[in-house]
């Protein structure tokens, strides 16, 4: 039996079942099922490519303090560096964290480049673990209520020096201290 149109009738072949199924695909549906993969795939690379690129400025939203990435300039970590010059001891730079997963005890000086949201709680934190001997160093923004030993820098690039024994009213021992209150 010939079918008109021009085209090749599809040969169809029953099972034991019963059913009917074609013996052949038409080029036609080959495309169609190639065109759908190609789709999918480009779909599902673009929303894992956002995904990548997205929740590195999305998840600080999330957060109880924001923390913007904002790096440190060179005249800022130079002011970082003459804080610590003659200072002995381990060193800890928490970056903009608020300390939650730091243990302060073991270090003698901390650098902290924070908001000021987050230095209340830190500096509580900071008061009750650190040693006598130890010096903070904040960037950027002062800690609310302590008053800095040492001031170095202008503007974005300020650098406050927090001595815990002055701050605990104990006169600093040993040369790994600066005896006076100075301005660098």
């Amino acid at each position: 039996m010939a079918r008109g149109g021009g085209t090749s009738p599809e040969i169809l072949e029953e099972t034991q079942l019963g059913c009917v199924l074609p013996t052949s695909l038409g080029t036609n549906s080959l495309k169609k099922s190639s065109w759908g993969v190609l789709i999918t795939g480009i779909v599902g690379g673009t929303l894992v490519a956002v995904y990548a690129v997205a929740t590195p400025f999305l998840t600080p939203a999330l957060r109880k303090i924001c923390l913007p990435f904002v790096p440190a300039t060179t005249k800022q970590i130079a002011n970082v560096v003459k804080m610590l010059h003659c200072r002995r001891g381990s060193l800890v730079d928490i970056g903009s964290g608020d300390g939650r997963i730091v243990t302060f005890s073991q270090y003698s000086n901390v650098v902290i480049f924070g908001v000021p949201q987050m230095m209340l709680r830190l500096k509580e934190k900071l008061a009750l673990e650190l040693e006598d001997d130890a010096r903070v160093i904040a960037c950027r923004f002062p800690f609310p209520g302590w008053t800095p030993d040492h001031v170095t820098g202008e503007g974005v690039d300020t650098v406050w020096a927090y001595d815990i024994s002055t701050l605990r009213g104990k006169r600093p021992q040993g040369p790994a201290h600066t005896q006076s209150v100075t301005q660098m």
